[in-house]
């Protein structure tokens, strides 16, 4: 008997229905074929110990499993269920027609328990897209299915419950519901961080302000102790917030990371990544043997903190500068290329010198020139001119710390960032894929970046006396522009752009003295 189910597997970000053909005659052996990878293979076993224990078996006949289209490549353990169901099915152990009707997903305990998945929420995406009734799938990955509207949604424990489902149709639980909309308010209204648990730095607030509201990359250059964590860590709180196509397509590179057990399922705060030094230049960008999203593309709709960005390899370093130009990362294998997006913004941090006090007001720095130099060389000019302000941050005064002064919060700043960015998306309306002025094209600054002659000899003085690249110019009149759409102002004004000009004007003579 030749019966059909249907899994998916996920290539990228996306995901392709796979059809289980499960073919029962006489022999005495099982056949699994299609390109199932190594977990997918070892399915036999896990599956007969489960049907056993709960009271089913594998037929001694000749199985014949076929997963379709053969071309794919089917990794991971999901299969399991779909397989199972399609045994039974084949063998007549449960009789029904309703299996083509729905996505089976899930990895098979001995004992017959549904382990979670990655990657759910693409998976319910495409099923909605194919036309199915519904899916089913492991409790744990309920509500992240629930996510897509117009689709059944039944999260079960075990095989038995699966098996139930299509036995008895009359006692069937009812779909799993999910007010997306509900949920996504409410998350976004907790900040943990707020900045105006910030003591002073007012100059880096601003700073910071600029690059939430033209999305612009940041270093900050200081001390230890100064605060770059700390205001790193607050960033996310004045971006504006998540809509909901920017949470789902989030949310989906999380799901295929395997990023999302234990949460509501719904990625509605922007990310802030935050990897430790020593990560590998493929957990960065992402990559592998089969491939897999890194942090650039974890932290895509967000933040990506690098904290101490001397002491990360060089070569992982090196391996972001196309990525953060193009804001997508391409990975190609022999056998398989798929993108991942990584529109992030890049907060760095990094101390002036190897002991960290160099221009110190009131500790001495014990670095000979030369450490300074081969400390700085560790971040390479081309990688310095992606990173849009350049700002030094200063240790915070015993006045300052102690000051009961109300500052502002993180609210009041966001207010303003999220007017300059509508001034934004208005100007790029459009021009797809692009919507806040760091994404500006060559063709954007000749329309949006027009200076007058006095803002032009500015420009030409600053660029001859800081010996800045062509790529800096670029940058310097993208964030000019921000500082415009701050101030409300249709055109770049001179005090704009001394304040962009500001922002490029640490070089690395001036770091090492």
């Amino acid at each position: 008997m030749l019966i059909k189910s249907y899994g998916c597997t996920v290539t990228g970000i996306d995901a392709t229905v796979i059809t289980v053909e499960v073919s029962v005659t006489a022999g005495t052996k099982l056949f699994l074929v299609g390109l199932p990878d190594n977990a997918v293979r070892e399915s036999n076993m896990r599956i007969e110990a489960a049907l056993k224990h709960n009271g089913y078996r594998i037929p001694v006949k000749k199985i014949i499993v076929n997963m379709a289209p053969a071309d794919i490549k089917k990794e991971g353990s999901a299969f399991d269920l779909p397989i199972a169901l399609g045994i039974l099915a084949a063998s007549e152990q449960i009789v029904t027609d309703e299996l083509p009707q729905y996505i089976l997903l899930g990895e098979l305990s001995l004992d017959g328990k549904l382990q979670p998945a990655k990657g759910v929420l693409p998976i319910a995406i495409k099923a909605r897209q194919q036309g199915y009734k519904g899916i089913i799938l492991p409790e744990e990955n309920g509500e992240e299915a629930a996510i897509v509207d117009g689709l059944e949604v039944y999260p079960m424990k075990n095989i038995k419950e699966v098996i139930g489902f299509f036995i008895n149709k009359t006692e069937r639980p009812a779909p799993l519901r999910f007010n997306t909309r509900e949920h996504f308010l409410i998350e976004q209204s907790l900040v943990e961080f707020d900045f105006n648990e910030v003591k002073g730095q007012e100059n880096v607030k601003r700073s910071m302000e600029i690059a939430a509201a033209g999305g612009h990359n940041v270093i900050l250059i200081g001390p230890p102790g100064a605060g770059k964590t700390m205001l790193a860590k607050r960033l996310p709180t004045i971006l504006p917030p998540l809509s909901l196509h920017e949470a789902l397509e989030t949310t989906k590179i999380h799901s295929v990371a395997g990023k999302l057990r234990g949460s509501r399922g719904l990625v509605s705060m922007r990310p802030f990544r935050n990897p430790h030094h020593t990560i590998s230049d493929v957990a960065l960008v992402g990559g592998g043997s089969f491939p897999k999203p890194g942090e650039i593309s974890l932290a895509h709709n967000g933040v990506l903190f690098l904290d101490e960005l001397p002491e990360f390899k060089r070569t992982a370093l090196e391996v972001m500068r196309q990525p953060l130009e193009d804001r997508v990362v391409s990975i190609s294998r022999a056998k398989i290329d798929v993108q991942y997006p990584a529109s992030f913004m890049l907060i760095a941090s990094m101390n002036p010198c190897p002991c960290g006090f160099y221009n110190h007001p009131d500790k001495e720095c014990v670095c000979n020139p030369g450490e300074v130099q081969r400390y700085l060389n560790k971040i390479s000019g081309p990688m310095m001119d992606r990173i849009d302000l350049h700002v030094e941050v200063t240790p915070v005064t015993f006045d300052e710390l102690t000051v009961q002064r109300t500052t502002e919060n993180s609210l009041s700043i966001r207010e303003r960032v999220i007017k300059a960015r509508e001034i934004q998306q208005e100007r790029y309306a459009n021009d797809e894929g692009v919507h806040c002025n760091a994404q500006m094209q060559p063709r954007h600054i000749k329309n949006f970046g027009v200076l007058d002659p006095a803002c032009k000899t500015l420009l030409k003085t600053a660029m001859e006396k800081l010996d800045l690249s062509a790529r800096a110019y670029d940058r310097i009149l993208k964030v000019s522009r921000t500082i415009a759409d701050l101030d409300g102002s249709e055109n770049i004004q001179q005090q704009h752009l001394a304040e962009a000009i500001q922002y490029r004007s640490l070089d690395r003579g001036s770091w090492a003295g």
